[in-house]
């Protein structure tokens, strides 16, 4: 991974109440740059007298870490993901990135595939920083991507597999995964917002406009131009391991499932079938009435409940 200081969000008039952002250029496996930021939590910074407070939020290793995945079309810049970092900046640090494709990263998107490689290395560079408790939580597509991470990086070793020199340990998937992870990498609890339970998607008019975007020439030109997003043109090849299948995967991690009873992309059954997936006790279903779609219907107060459930969960 390498790091790179930028000077994007800055101009504060309170640089002395609040911590400093810090920027990263952070490298994935397959050699895509990510653009990510990364912000201390602000518990107790500029409250008189809370000097103690405000230490202990600047102390890593005390403090939990939100790693936030954004959905299809986002970036770390857009006004609804610096919104859900504020809110989740009360509560813990928080970083931002931007998926492959997406705002100032590389590469092409690959709409929830090898974007879990961008994922991991936000969450690795997390625990680089000090931070023993990371929490991931994903917007739409960015749902689906923490339910494959959570699924494919473990805290522990494969049972029969030797770890290398470099750290890296084969992951507890199906074979046709075929990729190898490295471990410290992994998240300590799992929150899905909004996020599809099964591929190819298409009983909503939004997910059919979605996949004109996503498969035809000209749809692609609106994303690039349109939407800022640059996608690849190949397709899936193997099929990744789908939302449904990854979460029996997660446990014993902690999974928490939010969805609108009111999302236009995705309706009802697609949160139910992850819960049942999940088996009993698997994961906490919240179904939030008259919520529309990812973190752009999220409000303030739905962002806070989600950051005290991430921060007040014990590790499994």
């Amino acid at each position: 991974m390498s790091s790179v200081s930028e000077g994007r969000f800055r101009g504060s008039s309170v640089p002395l109440l609040t911590p400093p952002p810090r920027f990263a250029t952070l490298l994935t496996d397959d050699g895509v740059p990510v653009e990510a930021v990364y912000e201390p939590c602000t518990a107790g910074f500029g409250a008189p007298g809370d000097r103690a407070a405000g230490a202990l939020a600047a102390t890593p290793a005390a403090t939990p870490v939100i790693v936030v995945a954004h959905g299809f079309t986002g970036s770390a810049d857009r006004p609804a993901v610096r919104r859900a970092a504020r809110v989740f900046a009360q509560r813990a640090a928080v970083i931002t990135f931007s998926f492959r494709g997406h705002g100032r990263s590389g590469g092409r998107s690959t709409v929830g595939d090898r974007e879990v490689l961008d994922l991991a290395a936000a969450v690795a560079w997390a625990r680089r920083l000090g931070h023993t408790r990371v929490v991931t939580v994903g917007f739409s597509m960015g749902g689906s991507v923490v339910l494959r991470h959570g699924a494919l990086y473990t805290a522990e070793p494969v049972a029969g597999g030797a770890e290398s020199a470099a750290g890296v340990t084969p992951v507890r998937v199906p074979e046709r995964e075929g990729r190898i992870r490295r471990t410290g990498a992994h998240s300590d609890a799992v929150v899905s917002v909004s996020a599809p339970a099964r591929w190819y998607y298409r009983g909503t008019a939004p997910m059919r406009r979605l996949h004109w975007v996503v498969t035809r020439p000209s749809g692609r030109l609106v994303g690039r131009y349109g939407f800022r997003t640059r996608i690849a043109t190949e397709d899936w090849n193997p099929v990744p391991l789908s939302p449904v299948a990854s979460v029996p995967l997660i446990a014993p991690t902690p999974l928490l499932l939010v969805h609108g009873d009111r999302d236009p992309y995705f309706p009802l059954d697609h949160p139910r079938m992850l819960a049942e997936a999940a088996g009993p006790g698997g994961a906490e279903l919240w179904v939030e009435r008259g919520m529309g779609h990812a973190e752009n219907a999220a409000d303030d107060a739905l962002l806070a409940r989600i950051a005290d459930w991430a921060t007040g969960t014990p590790p499994a």
